[in-house]
């Protein structure tokens, strides 16, 4: 065990975070810890910094009477949601922990009992990994000090292996991994450090991944899905996913699912959840029900699944008319971003494509149709039903694709496309591709 200390700078630290730690500071000790920690040693800047967690030796019965609007969420845990008033930012919340000193682990996730400490090296000694097992002491007042300055904390080594690239567990990887199940995943998250490239996994921490995976079992598919979610969202989320599958975690927690490691990942999670996905030979309805199941997705996520699935092996179209359309069935620009990045992912050639949409511009009549049912049936006798549906659509499409911008345009051309003399299953509909 290692006990390096030095002076951390702390000017980083937001106005509301000085308050609450000079007030609980006031009453008993309070220590910085975990990722804001990591981050700032990592050379971050404030907009990449996790929000502040925040160790004490007051107990959350304390805690809350310092701060009367915070709310106990996990308060057997030790685990305080701080929100303070009288601030410029009343939104403003952060969580504060009191030290623990754990009992054994029965479920894979919570420990069976929770004993509160005074110790923070006691502290620190029970978490995950050795970069996430640091804390900063403070030295004296924050609020209105130009300067403030704290001691670093670092029983374990974890400045070190931040400085070589190296995730190692604290202590005995085994005994850590086999705490809980969520580290298992956890330990594949903290391999990103964004701009400065790829964490490198102990040896024994990934030996102990190998021989950990049933623990994965004990976890909730939500939190899976969390965890999962923010590796997809790095910038090294493919090489993490092949990292992942080599350890057979992706077996586990994605279980019957072919993994496409051939893919280009872009910065959405859901888009690529789905490029992982894609060489599967099931229909969008079917996969986005499997994953849906298997991690807990929303609706919306599920929804965007079956829409992107769909879409592989597509030949794309090219033409202005194409483009329009596409703009027409995708109204949200979000909802564009992740098709096209889809797209491009799973090696189309979406160049030409994309210079299109960027240079045309919006719809000049928006996405709505320019002729309702009501004066369609006016203008051709035809009852309300499917006939008047499918003709409404066609004249719909044929005003997104021409860019149509008024009515009179649009009814003049209903002498020209003939509809009478084709049959309705011919008609176009408005779709993309």
């Amino acid at each position: 065990m290692e006990d390096a200390r030095r002076q951390i700078g702390l000017n980083l630290l937001r106005d509301e975070d000085r308050i609450v730690l000079d007030r609980l500071r006031e009453f008993g000790n309070a220590w910085i810890v975990g990722g804001w920690v990591r981050d700032v040693l990592s050379g971050f800047s404030l907009d990449l910094i996790d929000d502040i967690d925040i160790a004490t030796n007051l107990t959350p019965d304390e805690v809350k009477s310092i701060f009367p609007r915070s709310i106990m969420v996990g308060e057997k845990f030790g685990t305080v949601i701080v929100r303070i008033g009288g601030s410029d930012n009343y939104d403003y919340e952060c969580e504060v922990t009191t030290l623990r000193e754990d009992g054994g682990y029965s479920d894979g996730r919570r420990p069976e009992n929770v004993v509160f400490g005074q110790e923070i090296e006691s502290d620190l000694e029970r978490r995950d990994f050795t970069i996430n097992a640091m804390a900063i002491e403070l030295s004296g007042k924050l609020v209105g000090n130009d300067d403030p300055r704290g001691e670093l904390l670092d029983f374990w080594g974890g400045e070190a292996d931040l400085e070589s690239g190296f995730l190692r567990a604290v202590g005995d990887a085994e005994k850590r991994l086999g705490e809980d199940g969520l580290r298992v995943i956890r330990a594949f998250r903290f391999l990103e450090s964004g701009e400065f490239g790829l964490r490198k996994l102990d040896s024994d921490l990934s030996n102990a991944i190998s021989s950990n995976l049933e623990m994965l079992e004990m976890v909730s598919k939500e939190r899976i899905w969390s965890e999962l979610g923010k590796i997809l969202k790095g910038q090294h989320s493919k090489e993490i996913v092949k990292k992942m599958h080599d350890h057979g975690v992706l077996d586990k927690i994605l279980p019957g699912v072919s993994v496409n490691l051939g893919v280009r990942h872009c910065r959405d999670h859901v888009v690529n959840l789905a490029l992982m996905c894609s060489s599967e030979t099931s229909d969008g309805t079917e996969l986005s029900e499997n994953l849906a199941r298997a991690l807990r997705l929303s609706r919306k996520e599920a929804s965007t699944l079956f829409l992107l699935h769909d879409l592989r092996g597509l030949e794309l179209d090219n033409s202005i008319k194409s483009v329009r359309r596409f703009m027409a069935t995708h109204h949200d620009q979000s909802n564009r971003r992740m098709v096209l990045d889809y797209l491009s992912g799973s090696g189309v050639d979406i160049g030409d494509f994309e210079s299109c949409y960027q240079s045309i511009g919006e719809l000049r009549a928006g996405n709505l149709p320019l002729i309702d049912g009501n004066l369609l049936s006016d203008l051709t006798g035809i009852e309300p039903g499917k006939k008047l549906g499918r003709l409404k659509d066609w004249l719909h499409r044929i005003q997104v694709e021409e860019d149509i911008g008024n009515r009179e345009s649009l009814i003049s051309i209903l002498d020209e496309i003939r509809w009478e003399e084709r049959r309705l299953e011919e008609w176009p509909v408005l779709s993309w591709p």
